[in-house]
């Protein structure tokens, strides 16, 4: 599974949203995600991965975040 989709169906599973309405270029803020939402999803998402995202910081959209995890498991 590309790291969109799984990224993805987190966030649907988290904010109960369509999956239609999240893509690359979603923001957030858009979401109406709240910090403790955000914190859950990168909480799913560490631990689907097995990586740590020390911040927030920078990750406005889903495309940043999928960016930074495809990073993360690169290396």
């Amino acid at each position: 599974m590309a790291v969109f989709e799984k990224v993805q169906e987190i966030i649907v599973e988290e904010l109960g949203k369509e999956a239609s309405e999240i893509t690359l270029e979603t923001s957030f803020e858009s979401l109406d995600a709240d910090s403790l939402d955000i914190f859950q999803i990168i909480n799913e998402i560490e631990e689907e991965y097995e990586i740590a995202i020390e911040t927030e910081e920078g990750l406005n959209t889903v495309g940043d975040l999928v960016k930074f995890v495809e990073a993360k498991v690169a290396e």
